[in-house]
């Protein structure tokens, strides 16, 4: 499954107005261990990009604290100037500490800093898309939105941010921001074993707002069940093709953006969005949740 791949074989979502294909790519493991630092291979991170942009990717999720900064900056130096259809995705709302930490960073000075390092270091005068990223990792902390979100419906208005989207948020917390600002998409924890947010997937997708989740496929532990294998092996595809197929044929509000360091697992990923799988495959991986 790597002859003629391309991205475009996802299909393609209308993103706040810009058409991108359903498969993107993220940036968190261009960087250092515990995704501190460099890379090993900066060359090699460039290069990854380079390709994902060549088979078609142009979606692109990224942040200034994954490094920090070291992804803004080899995005930068791989891509810039950047393609008139490419749509770069940022998160604001963390910062990082000297120990590899990740405490929240959401009052209006921390968020108006966090969008202007994103512009400076992307080299972008806009950013297509920012999403409000709420603390939680496991489940979204139920709080209000309404302060930070503001803050960034207000830089959206000044022309510095294209689109505005939520992380980490439960239904009421997407509704609340609604309320002040038009959202075009939601980036929680949902993949093939993790499937909690089953509702709010529906939700985005009665309201045309793209659900992408982080970790599509299983995050820094990759999805791993006998059933995903029986079915891979069916199609002689692997366990990641067949989770990154699954997601797609969910829901057509899903967007996938799986990240990688290498040129071979990037192009495995990309022809995952060439896997059809049958309505059997389906009941089966349905079941696994």
């Amino acid at each position: 499954m790597t002859s003629n791949i391309s991205a475009a074989k996802s299909g393609h979502w209308d993103f706040g107005g810009r058409q991108v294909a359903r498969l993107g790519y993220g940036t968190m493991q261009l960087t250092g261990p515990g995704v501190m630092g460099p890379p090993k291979d900066r060359a090699a991170a460039v290069a990854v990009l380079r390709r994902a942009v060549e088979l078609g990717v142009n979606h692109i999720d990224t942040s200034d604290y994954y490094g920090p900064y070291v992804a803004n900056e080899i995005l930068r130096e791989a891509l810039h100037p950047y393609a008139d259809d490419l749509v770069l995705v940022t998160k604001v709302g963390a910062r990082r500490t000297p120990d590899g930490g990740w405490p929240e960073a959401l009052s209006p000075d921390e968020l108006r800093e966090a969008v202007h390092d994103n512009l400076t270091r992307l080299g972008v005068e806009q950013i297509g898309v920012v999403n409000l990223r709420m603390p939680g990792f496991a489940a979204p902390e139920d709080r209000s939105v309404e302060e930070p979100f503001t803050v960034l419906a207000e830089l959206r208005e000044q022309g510095l941010i294209g689109q505005l989207g939520v992380s980490n948020v439960t239904a009421d917390m997407l509704d609340e921001a609604q309320k002040i600002a038009p959202v075009v998409c939601v980036q929680n924890l949902y993949n093939i074993v993790h499937r909690e947010d089953e509702a709010l997937v529906r939700i985005c997708a009665e309201q045309d707002i793209a659900y992408v989740p982080f970790f599509p496929l299983g995050g820094f532990e990759l999805v791993d069940d006998p059933r995903i294998k029986a079915i891979a092996d069916q199609h002689n595809a692997t366990v990641p093709q067949v989770a990154l197929a699954w997601l797609l044929q969910r829901s057509p509000n899903l967007l996938a953006i799986p990240g990688t360091s290498s040129v071979a697992h990037l192009e495995e990923n990309v022809a995952g969005a060439s896997l059809r799988l049958s309505s059997e495959d389906v009941a089966a991986l349905d079941a696994i949740a």
